[in-house]
């Protein structure tokens, strides 16, 4: 075929302006690794015939030599300059069969990013030159000659010393887990507080008024948005958006330059950032994507992976290897099934952990990591290693538990050790609070950590991930402003994002000066913070969701950098300071009385040898639900109550937890609920009335006493014991005193 005749036309090569020695080096490390005397280079490349290193002057502009990689091992390419030195600015040009029948698509042509570079400087210039046939026909068969350097960021050696100090992990158990999503630059670039050279940077979110904000609010761990070097779409640009999600990743050893107050010192920055967060006891959780790169399908760019040996690293379809399989509905999928791409994400975790310190990992389309050829495997070759592996096993590894491939919804199917985001809590809370039919004995299961989905295999409470919102969707204020989503700002006149939002407006849509209105929305949001933090399970909240941060309705923010994403400190009002320090106080809560965080999954089982019954589930009338009521499509209000002396380990004894009773009420009117009387106690104290936010001092309410518990409404008591009852008090009082104050917010201009 012409294409391939063409194929093998050498790509010109650079003036050379100066002659490197050379030595064989090593197949391993993969990447270019600094050793204190030169750089070792080595890249995998099963199906190429040559690999040349392209070296560039410090800007990346001009290409001043281009050396022949010497040896080949183990399907390694790889050679030694001991000339070179951190500082160093390289890529790649590929050679090989550009066959796109059967998964080949090398082009020497086209300057390649190294996947295992430590740092990566430019920005991608679009054009045809960054695609590896000729875009201007739209036939990815063809070839293209034109050279891609010009257009192309390139990857920089690093020295990786660092004085880390004192620094060590948090190591945050599980059970005392509040996870925090948030955006790098979204959450710091509007912060009137932080000096403005640092917004926006990971420099100002370890800024001393960040981190004092996070703790004073409860937070233990930090889960960070993508920040791996990665891509803006060109359509995007075009439209004057960019990916400010960021899961279009290109680096998967490279902290994102755009995000760091210096971009020559982004790893740098990166580990001060990690190690000021966890001086404050602190974790780093970054969001990770691993199910595919920015290279898109056959007909997107050139940029990495795919010129260096397309057939290895992508899945493509078995008898036609010209495309992909899109598992992932971004038109590539990663071979996780092949050791070497395996050995690239695992050897990335690994460096992430070890090299930069970071204490776990959320994993975006996670099932699509579990998938070998016939399917999903829980015991798949990378959810394996990461079990056996002895680093990954020790961080927190959480899942995203589907993607769009057959069998992709996997909540609950993931092996023991790995937590997943539960999104049956997220609909089931939603849905209850919005007044919908038939949800109490759904929600009985989310608010005791799904355990139809999770008490399997020795796995605990902990494995479930509770949300109500996160970064893809509305936000919490917006979930009770907004019926219909509004992203007219992204260009696709209203068809993206979800439309199945379980949202409700309370009888305006948006804003509103309706004080009954407001008044109803904001008791809703108390609602939806207290189930979220009183249910068993590892609770994540939403950055600024505390405070009724708003995305004026659009539910797919994906393309948004600008104020629409940027957390608004000095426009949070009285109504967003008070949800704030209630938030606190529900977060006090939950850490002053473990029973809301229990290692053991409540079943409502009764407990022979101790005489004991973990939970019970009350009626209005004090009394156990019955299985009618249970199936009755309008039960809208029940109790909870957790008995704190259920056995809290394997260890078959009494516990000495508090005793405590949740109430909730979805209904539109008022509903007399009867307090019980368990044993072993004196009577109730009432910690938490979503419609009387403001309590300060535990309320004593007698056995039977008819509580009228407010329409759409949550009440939280504690028991008074015969004994002991001074601590739980101490407690109580110690939780409601935090939620006297919202935790330290910016003034205007600082």
């Amino acid at each position: 075929m012409a294409a391939q005749a063409k194929a093998r036309a050498k790509a010109s090569g650079p003036e050379v302006l100066r002659h490197s020695r050379v030595r064989e080096g090593l197949p391993y490390p993969l990447g270019a690794t600094w050793d204190g005397l030169g750089v070792n280079f080595a890249l995998f490349s099963a199906h190429a015939t040559k690999v040349e290193l392209c070296l560039f002057d410090e800007a990346g502009e001009r290409e001043i030599e281009r050396i022949e990689l010497p040896e080949f091992t183990d399907e390694v390419w790889h050679g030694y300059l001991p000339d070179a030195r951190p500082g160093t600015v390289y890529g790649y040009r590929v050679h090989g069969p550009y066959e796109p029948e059967h998964g080949h698509r090398f082009n020497p042509n086209k300057l390649l990013l190294d996947p295992y570079a430590r740092t990566i400087l430019g920005d991608l210039t679009w054009g045809p030159e960054v695609y590896g046939y000729q875009l201007e026909n739209g036939d990815d068969r063809s070839f293209d000659e034109r050279d891609s350097a010009p257009m192309m960021p390139k990857c920089r050696v690093i020295d990786p010393a660092f004085t880390w100090g004192r620094e060590r992990s948090p190591a945050v158990p599980w059970e005392r887990t509040i996870l925090y999503e948030a955006h790098v630059k979204g959450f710091t670039r509007l912060h009137p507080a932080v000096p403005e050279e640092m917004r926006g940077t990971y420099a100002g979110l370890a800024a001393p008024e960040v981190v004092a904000y996070l703790r004073a609010l409860g937070i233990t761990s930090v889960e960070l948005l993508p920040i791996h070097t990665f891509i803006h779409d060109a359509l995007l640009l075009e439209k004057g958006l960019s990916n400010y999600w960021g899961y279009n990743t290109i680096g998967f050893f490279s902290p994102a330059r755009r995000y760091a107050r210096t971009p020559a010192t982004a790893v740098s920055e990166f580990k001060e950032m990690v190690a000021r967060l966890h001086d404050a006891g602190i974790e780093v959780i970054l969001d990770v994507v691993y199910n595919h790169t920015a290279e898109g399908n056959e007909l997107g760019p050139t940029l990495s992976l795919k010129g260096i040996d397309n057939a290895s690293y992508y899945r493509l379809l078995p008898d036609q290897q010209r495309y992909y399989i899109n598992d992932t509905g971004t038109g590539n999928t990663l071979n996780l099934s092949h050791p070497r791409v395996l050995q690239m994400v695992t050897d990335s975790l690994r460096y992430w952990v070890q090299e930069m310190r970071v204490d776990g990992f959320r994993f975006d389309l996670a099932t699509i990591l579990g998938r070998e050829p016939y399917g999903f495997d829980e015991g798949g070759g990378f959810l394996d290693s990461c079990r056996q592996d002895p680093v990954l096993s020790s961080v927190k590894l959480i899942a995203e538990p589907w993607d769009c491939g057959p069998g992709g919804y996997q909540v609950g199917g993931f092996a023991p050790g790995w937590a997943e985001w539960n999104d049956r809590f997220r609909d089931t809370v939603r849905a209850f609070w919005k007044g919908d039919e038939g949800q109490a004995a759904e929600l009985a299961a989310r608010l005791t950590a799904s355990g139809d989905k999770f008490n399997r295999r020795g796995r605990k409470p902990w494995a479930s991930v509770n949300f109500i919102t996160a970064h893809d969707g509305f936000t919490l204020d917006d979930l009770v402003s907004y019926n219909e989503k509004h992203n007219e700002a992204n260009g696709e006149d209203n068809r993206d994002g979800h439309s199945h939002n379980l949202s409700w407006n309370h009888g305006v849509e948006g804003p509103t000066d309706d004080p009954e209105i407001n008044a109803l929305r904001e008791r809703q949001k108390r609602n939806m913070l207290a189930t979220l933090l009183l249910s068993q399970g590892t609770p994540m909240i939403l950055a600024g969701d505390e405070f009724g941060r708003t995305q004026q309705g659009n539910n797919n923010a994906y393309c948004q950098d600008n104020e629409l994403n940027w957390v608004d400190w000095a426009g949070i009002g009285e109504a967003g300071q008070a949800l704030a320090a209630f938030t606190r106080k529900l977060i006090a809560l939950r850490r002053n009385f473990p029973v809301l965080r229990r290692g053991r999954f409540f079943t409502g089982a009764y407990n022979e040898a101790l005489g004991i019954k973990d939970a019970s589930w009350l009626t209005p009338a004090g009394t156990e639900m019955s299985p009618e009521q249970w199936e009755d499509p309008n039960t809208r209000c029940f109790g909870l109550l957790l008995d704190g002396r259920a056995q809290a380990t394997g260890i078959r004894r009494p516990a000495s937890d508090a005793t405590l009773l949740l109430v909730l009420n979805a209904h539109h009117d008022v509903v007399e609920f009867s307090l019980p009387e368990p044993p072993a106690g004196q009577r109730w104290l009432l910690l938490v009335d979503t419609n009387r936010p403001e309590i300060e001092e535990p309320e004593p309410f007698e056995f039977g006493h008819p509580y009228m518990v407010t329409a759409r409404s949550l009440l939280l008591f504690v028991l008074n014991p015969d004994h002991g009852g001074a601590a739980i008090i101490a407690a109580a009082r110690a939780a409601l005193l935090a939620g006297t104050a919202p935790p330290p917010l910016p003034e205007e201009g600082g």
